[in-house]
């Protein structure tokens, strides 16, 4: 008689849960948060895009540098889990202080500093996850992760719509006693999620003897660069999602459908990114990532293009299927790449990659939106032309690019990303 075929979801490491359930948390808080924040910059401080823009490339960039101390300081002392609660904690704390902002500068400040608690906490935790589980694992792994990570956002967006519909009318523009109330309400899953990395999980320690004395990326190797040069690329083109939102508002929708339409592309990506991940563990990573970059640029191409809100929608929903697809399998294909012994040292650089690169990206989205000084910009279309032109380019180095993957024998093949 056959042995009844496991269930791969339920022979995941608690720790797995445990690190998902704490995503899922802290998103509801931020995704409360974040995603009406530039509408709170734009309809109530009267702030311009370009500084929007930049507000939201420094807070990124500046968390950055962090991500590869903390990466590389997991690996040092062989510990991931509390370096993961000290950055979830710092994040908690910063939330309040939204409630009392009035100025965008303060705006900036706050943002910068829940980004200081995203760089600290973002490399040890995918570590940790990288650490306790099977390379044949590591998609569905990542996958999970991004799902629980997405349906916090969904269920925090619609939390903030929920509280839109009722203070305010649905056809008015964001109002600053709403956006208090949303923040009031997004510091309780803030500590539940610190809690709940701090009670639930348990260190694992990465195999081998420890390797990182210095903060050295000539053993993560060359595979590695490839990757980082090739995702450096497409991220240039990846401005802040405060775009879309704007863009969104520009094309005529109103804060409650704003915030429906965030749901409803959280929902998509909730529930394609652990499919995709166990795809990924059967197919390789590399057709994932790039069937997901082909479809960023038609939508941002699509972006570019819009002319109502119904296309808007439709963008949205495929955006959702598109970090599905992409997101948790890059991560994945990242632990492929990477001796065990240096996965905090490789998380921290790859996230601090994006995160610098956030930086230029935000600022040349909102120059080529509304320009600067005498100069006008291209208008609200450019941003989006941009993006899908070097996501093109990123997806045609992909192409051509044949790695050699030592970690990947869970997958196909030992020595091509398939």
């Amino acid at each position: 008689m056959d042995k009844p075929k496991k269930n791969p979801i339920r022979d995941l490491h608690p720790n797995i849960w445990a690190v998902s359930l704490t995503s899922f948390f802290m998103d509801i808080s931020s995704e409360m948060v974040l995603n009406i924040l530039p509408l709170f910059l734009s309809s109530v401080l009267g702030v311009k895009t370009n500084i929007i823009g930049i507000i939201e490339g420094v807070a990124e960039a500046t968390s950055s540098v962090l991500k590869v101390f903390s990466g590389w300081l997991s690996d040092k002392l062989r510990s991931r889990k509390w370096l993961a609660v000290a950055g979830y904690g710092i994040s908690a704390l910063a939330k309040p202080f939204f409630y009392f902002a009035n100025s965008w500068e303060a705006i900036g400040a706050i943002r910068w500093a829940d980004r200081v608690g995203k760089g600290v906490r973002t490399a040890p935790r995918d570590a940790l996850v990288a650490d306790t589980v099977k390379p044949e694992q590591r998609g569905l792994a990542f996958g999970l992760h991004r799902a629980a990570d997405t349906a916090g956002a969904m269920l925090g967006i619609l939390i903030a719509a929920f509280v839109v519909w009722k203070v305010q009318a649905a056809g008015s523009s964001l109002q600053e006693s709403t956006f208090r109330t949303i923040v009031l309400i997004s510091i309780i899953p803030a500590i539940l999620a610190v809690i709940s990395l701090a009670v639930m999980t348990r260190e694992k320690k990465p195999e081998g003897e420890a390797q990182a004395p210095k903060i050295s990326f000539k053993g993560l190797g060359k595979n590695f660069m490839f990757f980082m040069l090739i995702v450096g690329i497409f991220d240039l083109g990846n401005s802040s999602d405060a775009f879309l939102v704007l863009r969104a508002q520009e094309r005529g929708m109103t804060t409650l459908h704003i915030l429906l339409m965030l749901a409803v592309f959280n929902l998509v990506y909730t529930l394609v990114s652990t499919p995709a991940g166990m795809i990924s563990d059967k197919i390789g990573r590399k057709k994932l990532i790039i069937g997901g970059w082909t479809m960023y640029a038609l939508i941002y191409l699509g972006f570019a293009l819009a002319q109502n809100v119904t296309q808007i929608w439709m963008l949205y929903v495929a955006y959702g299927l598109y970090y599905g697809m992409a997101y948790g399998t890059a991560k994945a294909m990242l632990s492929d790449l990477v001796p065990a012994d240096l996965r905090g040292t490789a998380f921290g650089t790859y996230n601090a990659v994006l995160g610098i690169l956030d930086f230029p990206a935000s600022l040349i989205a909102g120059l080529l939106w509304s320009g600067a000084g005498s100069w006008q910009g291209f208008g609200p279309s450019a941003p989006f032309f941009f993006g899908a032109g070097l996501a093109t380019i990123a997806i045609v180095m992909m192409l051509l690019w044949k790695p050699s993957i030592p970690n990947a024998e869970s997958y196909g093949t030992a020595t091509e990303a398939n």
